[in-house]
């Protein structure tokens, strides 16, 4: 959306649900949106303005205590070594020392995973 106006222009919010999957190669910890966060930290590092959320919407992800994460375009100049733990599907423990976790705790109910985008949005 920052560089190409597609699929809709800054500023912007696109939410999007359902269910990814991870390929685990690592011995770490995490879920599937602790790891789609991650990931999605690699490609909008640098951007101004960017946040990206992922949650489940039961309260968990995967074998933790945590729904989901929140990155945005700062977050790998925090903490630079994201490859490392994204490698090591240890993504639970990347954003567990930046405090970006989400931990809501369970809330009875199970519709779907939920992404939200924000893209270009005025600071207030």
């Amino acid at each position: 959306m920052v560089r190409a106006g597609r699929p809709v222009k800054p500023p912007a919010c696109v939410i999007t649900g359902g269910e990814t999957t991870v390929t685990i190669r690592g011995g770490g910890l995490g879920g599937r949106n602790q790891e789609f966060t991650l990931a999605a930290a690699l490609d909008i590092a640098g951007l101004p303005d960017v946040l990206i959320f992922s949650a489940g919407t039961d309260g968990t992800d995967g074998p933790t205590d945590a729904a989901g994460a929140f990155a945005d375009g700062d977050t790998l100049s925090r903490k630079p070594d994201a490859r490392r733990y994204l490698d090591e599907n240890d993504s639970y423990h990347y954003f567990e020392a930046l405090g970006d976790l989400v931990v809501t705790g369970p809330t009875g109910g199970n519709v779907m995973d939920v992404r939200v985008i924000l893209a270009g949005l005025p600071h207030p």
